[in-house]
């Protein structure tokens, strides 16, 4: 009787088990959704993104082509597939958020690290270089580096990691501070233990889970930024589809062509929309206090 009596007050002592909302899997389904559409999307739509088609132009959603097909999403004001653009563009703002976060992610955790646990000088220069950055706002920033840079996918990609490693710099800061006078950390330091082996095998363990989700939420806005440069012009050039570019050359036909600028906007929407719901979720995952 008394094992059995034991029992619950062991139970409840198990700390409880978090499982993702129903919004999280929402986000994750329009995400998965929209990955799949860039990677299968020439296989499924093997229309060129950027190839003219005068005769066929400014036709609405669901009109029947010369040689028999449906263009489901209509065509823009040169003839273009509405629908192959989109699938294009989600290539080009998936591929440019992954590779941004990638880079500015990099930076920023090296720069964490050494700001972090070494303190000092280090510290000191770290943090006053991102105060004076994050003095000034990343969008006007994007359009001075992009301006000096030009169009193309590899320099909007610089541009933006440079505008976010800060984020992710404070971040790993943060965790590295919490960390680096820990009693086992000490106890590696007394036994021998070397900066380097310090960093990788007690300190960065330690920023993974705060990195992670900076970064799911950093996804989405990168993906604004981009089609923000490429609205202005000083994104991706010309001859790739984007987002943003062709929301910006559909704004003259709003009154007779609505869906040049409304598809490729609503599909922005919908996936940054999808990458917030799954950074709330992990960010609520990763909070010690819910797990109470």
């Amino acid at each position: 009787m008394s094992a059995i009596a034991a029992a619950p007050p062991q139970a409840a002592a198990e700390p409880r088990r978090r499982r993702l909302p129903a919004r999280a899997w929402i986000g994750l389904a329009v995400v998965g959704l929209f990955v799949l559409a860039a990677l299968l999307g020439p296989v499924l739509m093997p229309y060129d993104p950027v190839a003219t088609d005068l005769p066929h132009r400014l036709l609405p959603p669901g009109s029947r082509l010369g040689d028999g097909s449906v263009a489901w999403l209509g065509t823009d004001q040169v003839g273009r597939d509405m629908l192959t653009t989109l699938l294009a563009g989600s290539r080009v703002s998936l591929l440019v958020g992954a590779a941004t976060v990638l880079a500015g992610g990099a930076v920023g955790l090296v720069a964490g690290l050494v700001s972090g646990y070494f303190g000092g000088w280090a510290d000191a220069v770290l943090s006053r270089v991102g105060d004076v950055q994050l003095a000034f706002p990343s969008i006007l920033l994007a359009i001075l580096i992009a301006g000096v840079l030009g169009p193309s996918v590899t320099n909007v990609v610089i541009t933006l990691a440079v505008t976010r490693w800060v984020v992710f710099a404070r971040v790993v800061r943060a965790s590295a501070l919490a960390t680096r006078d820990l009693e086992f950390v000490d106890s590696a330091r007394v036994l021998g233990a070397g900066h380097l082996r310090i960093l990788v095998r007690h300190v960065l363990p330690s920023c993974w889970q705060p990195l992670l989700v900076a970064a799911t939420v950093q996804i989405g806005l990168v993906m604004v930024a981009e089609a923000s440069l490429s609205f202005l012009g000083l994104g991706i050039p010309p001859d790739q589809a984007s987002w943003g570019a062709t929301v910006a050359a559909g704004r003259d036909y709003l009154g007779s062509a609505w869906w040049i600028s409304t598809m490729p906007a609503i599909a922005l929407a919908a996936v940054v929309t999808g990458v917030g719901l799954v950074g709330d979720a992990f960010r609520d995952l990763a909070d010690p206090r819910a797990q109470l």
